[in-house]
């Protein structure tokens, strides 16, 4: 993976990603930032990677289950192994009645004691929190033999402010 050689918005990070297993690696490296009450909002088209980047967050994170796309169950809950936040892995995508829908999963009462990852969340969880980690995944659209992906990783709110978003290119 390399970064950018411009300097870059600390609470912003961009990476280029040419494998399945670097966006494991991804997961892995962005899962030693998170902590319980993070959220992590994944957005990027069908075959980008999300699911991918968060089986490599469960292994950072050292939860049980094999982390698949949680499409036809909307949630899945991934207990620790050892003692860390349990990682919520939701998919949107069939979701389209917003924080309303969202509410029936009650990932509010979930969000202190977790870490909660929404594939599809944009214009659905926002209002859970101020504080949240967006992750887009771009690919080029058409080309499914390539493997290249271009990640923007963006912090907002206080808590990613000096999180060390940085550390992920390396």
């Amino acid at each position: 993976m390399e970064a950018p050689a411009a300097p870059h918005d600390p609470t912003e990070t961009r990476l280029t990603v040419t494998s399945p297993e670097q966006m494991r690696e991804l997961g892995r490296r962005l899962a030693k930032l998170l902590r319980a009450g993070d959220l992590v909002m994944l957005t990027g088209e069908l075959g980008a990677g999300k699911t991918t980047l968060t089986r490599g967050l469960g292994e950072g994170l050292g939860v049980r289950g094999a982390v698949t796309s949680p499409t036809f169950v909307i949630a899945r809950v991934h207990p620790s192994l050892g003692g860390g936040p349990p990682l919520v892995h939701v998919d949107a995508y069939r979701l389209s009645g917003g924080l309303d829908e969202m509410e029936d999963l009650d990932l509010d009462v979930s969000l202190p004691d977790s870490v909660i990852v929404v594939e599809w969340g944009e214009g659905k969880v926002e209002e859970l929190t101020e504080d949240r980690l967006q992750v887009v995944i771009h690919r080029a659209v058409g080309d499914t033999t390539d493997e290249v992906r271009h990640v923007t990783v963006t912090g907002l709110g206080e808590r990613w402010s000096e999180a060390g978003l940085e550390t992920l290119s390396g």
